[in-house]
């Protein structure tokens, strides 16, 4: 017979998402929230968020500060501790409401971790894992970023230490000056995250690509261009494998953010990143995922290589002429470049037969018609109906409407 679940104190839970809370912080108001659902709140536009507290309503501070409430957060854990056994509790909740790591506790695990200890990689880990204190006391440490780094693209530290060093790194807020440095000192990283994505371990994989996400948007050109081609496919094996959606993201965000150099771009093409992503569509993924899709593949469709894959593969254009209009407006912005790009550089006759064919010009059309799209892409996809009209025009595919659109 399952277990009731226990019935949380009304104190313990937070007032915005009446959820335990995980790392409960007080406001100078004197309310305490989970610092994750206040944090939104206060990142949120009015009337859904702002400078406000949520339960009293009064003006914050511009400059806030998130005081972490130490002794509730011992209470709740208190309370967790002496729940009996069969009792349903998350077991996140317990390990997230330990306390803060000390300065001392996460230098003394860096000294481990320098010398590829597991167990010291494995605790760091839970130590960012648990709460955003602790995270912000590991990332003020001097030397982290390259202390871990190091592990990563060492030739000794065996395989599990190089994958809990990826997965620390990945959980870490780095900036941009420490991630240069890092690259520019460890100029093997790329290589050695190729070996974690071909882990077999898909958490290390998902932390990999996450990794990979944060160096590509920050490095610079010179360690862009010479990513191996290797690694770009264990990037877009990532988003065919589906691993989750956080990785799936993680990867198209990657992509996007390497696409603009032009040997990279050719690269990722070359890695099967075009027909990774149409089959990713054809699955109909959520909003954000089809948005960073297609955004990852109007980028690779400047390139010569990247349209002749699009329009090889058998459902190319069609599944990019479906997004137009269903899926959001930033969506359809992104699906009628994309469109736009083939019908300049690759229109050949099969091409704007098929086009026809698929129902790709009547979106086009109903594109010009739409209250929902912006100025910009109507112009584009006026461009590209202009562009071809005296083809289409001949198409039995096509409505009376787009005579109209276009007489002779």
């Amino acid at each position: 017979m399952a277990s009731a679940p226990a019935e949380v104190p009304s104190h313990f839970l937070c007032p915005i998402s009446l959820q335990l809370m995980r790392d409960p912080v007080t406001l100078p108001t004197g309310i305490s929230y989970d610092r994750a659902a206040i944090s939104r709140w206060l990142a949120a536009p009015a009337p859904a968020g702002g400078r406000s507290c949520p339960v009293t309503r009064v003006p914050l501070p511009t400059q806030l500060q998130l005081t972490p409430n130490n002794t509730l957060r011992r209470l709740i854990h208190a309370w967790l501790a002496s729940l009996s056994p069969g009792a349903e509790v998350d077991d996140e909740d317990v390990a997230a409401l330990r306390a803060p790591a000390s300065g001392a506790e996460v230098a003394a695990l860096l000294s481990d971790a320098a010398a590829a200890q597991v167990e010291a990689l494995k605790r760091l880990r839970e130590l960012v894992a648990e709460c955003e204190d602790s995270r912000a006391v590991l990332e003020s440490q001097d030397g982290v970023f390259d202390a871990l780094s190091r592990v990563v693209s060492s030739g000794v530290a065996c395989s599990t230490a190089r994958e809990e060093a990826v997965g620390v790194l990945a959980s870490l807020r780095i900036p941009e000056p420490e991630m240069a440095g890092v690259v520019a000192r460890h100029s093997n990283l790329g290589e050695a995250l190729t070996a974690v994505l071909r882990s077999s371990n898909l958490k290390s994989r998902a932390n990999a690509v996450l990794l990979v996400r944060s160096l590509s948007e920050a490095a610079w050109p010179a360690w862009v261009i010479g990513l191996s081609q290797e690694l770009l496919a264990e990037v877009v094996r990532v988003v065919r494998d589906r691993i989750s959606t956080r990785a799936t993201k993680a990867a198209l965000h990657a992509l996007a953010a390497l696409c603009p150099y032009g040997r990279t771009r050719v690269k990722i093409v070359g890695a099967g990143a075009v027909p990774a992503l149409v089959d990713l569509l054809l699955d109909d993924p959520e909003r954000r995922v089809c948005e960073l899709a297609l955004a990852a593949l109007d980028r690779l469709c400047t390139c010569a290589e990247g349209r002749a894959e699009l329009v090889a593969h058998a459902a190319g254009l069609a599944v990019v002429g479906k997004k137009v209009l269903r899926v959001s407006e930033a969506a359809t912005e992104r699906a009628v470049r994309v469109l736009r790009s083939v019908a300049r550089h690759a229109a050949t006759p099969a091409v704007l037969q098929e086009m026809a064919q698929s129902g790709v010009v009547a979106k086009l059309c109903a594109v010009l018609r739409s209250e929902q799209c912006g100025v910009r892409t109507k112009e584009k996809a006026h461009e590209v109906l202009k562009l071809h009209s005296r083809t289409w025009r001949s198409s039995p595919c096509l409505s009376p409407k787009f005579l109209g659109l276009y007489p002779s």
